[in-house]
């Protein structure tokens, strides 16, 4: 009787495909009834909002030069104080909020903004459009984060100055270093600088959910001020995020409302623990899940590399969605890269360019693999099948490939496969030994492995060396586990003859001994 086959990596039910809405797309459908009202409103609401606008931008820059004059971009910048600030906090704050009264907003503040000593830093989500700088003008115009181009924007580069941000430059290596370390001297200023006001989720979503807050607002360890704002309106003409409206149609969406309702609430400070200070992430999460839970939303660990990751999907003809792997949640139980995850999508895109919808079924899988559809492949495949829908998406791909190759495309482990397959010890595998041992592997008599023996075999020689097995292996990590699947086999004979008849037993050992697929490792959340 042939021995039977036992896995020993189990399903691991943290890594199932989550339930979990796209945050980067804004899917507003105009009905018919809703274009006739925005034409009819428009005709007379945007030539008067555009001329009310304009004449609030004219009185504006005068102030904001008078502010900025002879003010440092960069150096030994010190914070503004005297008539400057009032100018700055009373003044330009008002001009602001007659700016947004033009463009239609009505907004609504809710809670109390405590002082600068209090909480140094404002944590301001979801961020979801270019309309959210009404939460800089509602806390008194603090400090923010801002890139150096900015500044260099006709007139409202001037009015980002009077805000002293923190600046950022994509052409200096050192620039997310420098930009942690400004944050978190002001921070500790003790009420010297203003406040810092930070969106911590990096990039704009549409408030489904909130996802990853990144780290700067939470590293100084001081206290912070959560703030939420909602846009409460039967039509949503602000939100701007990867796929959905450009932003010329939104502001022309916006302006041909009768008013866009926009609320900012002001949450009580959180205090950080000790274990937050030591620990940002820690800190991020935490400020992230009470202002969901007020939100009534949930979190998700989506981030900007979510949104790249979406845009090559797009770009390589595959569904956008495809991107959506939740980087930061498999990153951690992963250890992944962007630049890997990237490879991988490209790799499942050439895979998937045939197949409808980007998806894999167990067919295709086999003839990309280039092998039958057997009991062997169909174990394999059922491993990268997470969700057991009966085909593979990217997310399960990227997993699949990660937890069950990788781990088995050890040098070591490529050794002793490579030795398995070197019957006669010469330091060579012929095409008759590949065939012999696969076919014993795969449970499959008939199998002719010679194309793929021919791919393996790089310079055509009729032989295979080390490095020609470990170079195919490391290029097509699919294969790793097919390689190594006689591994297994030995160990599972083994054991048998040691404890024979005791199955139950036998596959625990087997998990024990299998290495290459322990799960010690890949724990649970």
């Amino acid at each position: 009787m042939p021995p039977q086959r036992v896995f020993a990596l189990p399903r691991q039910q943290s890594l199932l495909l989550p339930a979990v809405i796209n945050p980067f797309v804004q899917d507003t459908e105009l009905t018919k009834t809703a274009v006739i009202k925005c034409l009819l409103m428009g005709i007379f609401l945007v030539p008067f909002r555009v001329i009310f606008m304009s004449l609030v931008l004219i009185m504006t820059w005068p102030v904001a030069f008078v502010i900025t004059f002879n003010q440092p971009l960069k150096g030994a910048v010190e914070p503004m104080t005297g008539w400057r600030r009032f100018m700055c906090k009373r003044l330009m704050a008002a001009l602001g909020r007659a700016y947004y009264f033009s463009m239609g907003f009505r907004v609504v503040v809710k809670g109390k903004q405590v002082s600068s000593i209090e909480a140094p830093i404002l944590a301001v989500a979801p961020h979801s459009t270019f309309f959210d700088g009404i939460a800089c003008i509602v806390s008194g115009l603090p400090s923010t984060v801002s890139r150096v181009e900015n500044l260099a924007t006709p007139i409202f580069g001037r009015f980002i100055r009077c805000l002293q941000p923190v600046l950022v430059s994509r052409k200096d290596p050192d620039s997310r270093k420098n930009t942690i370390l400004a944050i978190e001297s002001r921070a500790k200023s003790e009420g010297q600088w203003p406040q810092v006001l930070i969106f911590p989720e990096g990039t704009c979503t549409n408030r489904s959910c909130l996802i990853t807050f990144k780290q700067g607002a939470f590293i100084p360890g001081v206290p912070v001020q959560p703030v939420l704002i909602r846009y409460p309106n039967k039509l949503d003409t602000v939100t701007w995020t990867w796929q959905g409206f450009s932003s010329k149609m939104l502001l022309l969406l916006t302006l041909c409302q009768l008013y866009t309702t926009v609320e900012v609430e002001f949450l009580p400070p959180h205090l950080p623990t000790q274990d937050e200070k030591k620990s940002p992430a820690l800190f991020a999460s935490r400020v992230r899940d009470a202002m969901a839970k007020v939100l009534g939303v949930p979190v998700t660990d989506h981030t900007y590399e979510d949104c790249r990751l979406m845009i090559s999907a797009g770009e390589l003809t595959l569904p956008m969605e495809a991107g959506l792997v939740e980087f930061t949640k498999i990153s951690r139980k992963l250890n992944l890269k962007w630049d890997s995850v990237k490879k991988e999508l490209e790799g499942f895109a050439s895979m998937a360019s045939t197949c409808r919808g980007g998806r894999i079924t167990i067919e295709e899988f086999a003839r990309i693999l280039k092998l039958p559809v057997n009991p062997a492949l169909e174990e394999l495949f059922a491993l990268f099948d997470r969700n057991e829908d009966g085909t593979i998406d990217f997310r399960e791909y990227v997993i699949g490939v990660t937890i069950l190759c990788r781990p088995a495309n050890t040098e070591d482990v490529l050794q002793m496969a490579f030795r398995l397959f070197d019957t006669d010890e010469d330091g060579k595998i012929t095409l008759d030994e590949f065939n012999a041992l696969l076919r014993s592997a795969l449970g499959v008599s008939d199998l002719n492995m010679a194309k793929l023996f021919r791919e393996i075999d790089a310079d055509s020689s009729g032989f295979v060396t080390f490095n020609e097995f470990q170079a195919y292996a490391s290029n097509h990590p699919q294969y790793a586990k097919l390689f190594t699947t006689y591994l297994e086999l030995q160990r599972y004979q083994a054991i048998q003859e040691a404890m024979p008849g005791d199955l139950e037993l036998a596959g625990q050992c087997s998990s024990m001994l299998t290495t290459e697929d322990s799960s010690s490792d890949k724990k649970d959340d």
